[in-house]
């Protein structure tokens, strides 16, 4: 499954940015669990949510949708989701699907 921590994204204040590290498989068997953590832990977020996928070793189509739905909650609520550390195939299935056009990149 994924593991899910999150820490302030410049280590300064709790205002700045909400980071949640993701690691390990995003796929069919994962994406119920992590859309709900996910969606728990937005509703306590800043207003800027990020993504750590650095640690992901597997993102399949599930994890697609689980990226679009909570970025629409996200929209709703005046909150950016942003992605950081993409690893290549997870980068490629975004663009080639051309999500990479609507998620804000963190390098």
């Amino acid at each position: 499954m994924t593991a899910i921590g999150t820490v302030p994204l410049d280590g300064a204040s709790a205002s700045a940015a909400t980071l949640v590290h993701l690691s390990g498989d995003i796929d069919i068997l994962t994406t119920t669990r992590l859309r709900r953590r996910l969606l728990g832990i937005l509703d306590h977020s800043t207003s800027l949510f990020v993504l750590d996928m650095s640690e992901v070793t597997f993102f399949g189509a599930g994890g697609l949708g689980v990226l679009v739905g909570v970025q629409g909650r996200a929209q709703a609520q005046g909150i950016t989701l942003a992605l950081t550390g993409l690893t290549p195939p997870v980068a490629r299935l975004l663009r080639i699907t051309g999500l990479d056009c609507h998620f804000p990149i963190v390098v």
